[in-house]
């Protein structure tokens, strides 16, 4: 399996988790910070420092789009 054929796999079960619990991973969860957050976490440094392929910034920019809208929000604010 290729770099490219590994990030996109990684890619989709972000976007498939996001999708399926309506949520963003959690940091505080051992499980998810483990196989999503650190994944988000590195790529969202390589896009800021624009280190980011260029055929991965479009999924990547979609795939922040889809964290907004399932963005956590305090009920208590």
């Amino acid at each position: 399996m290729t770099q490219d054929e590994r990030w996109i796999a990684k890619y989709n079960e972000v976007v498939g988790f996001i999708e399926s619990n309506h949520r963003n991973p959690s940091r505080h969860n051992l499980e998810e910070r483990y196989k999503y957050c650190n994944w988000l976490k590195h790529t969202k440094k390589q896009f800021n420092a624009g280190n980011l392929k260029e055929d991965r910034v479009e999924l990547f920019e979609k795939l922040l789009v889809l964290m907004e809208e399932n963005k956590h929000v305090n009920q208590w604010t």
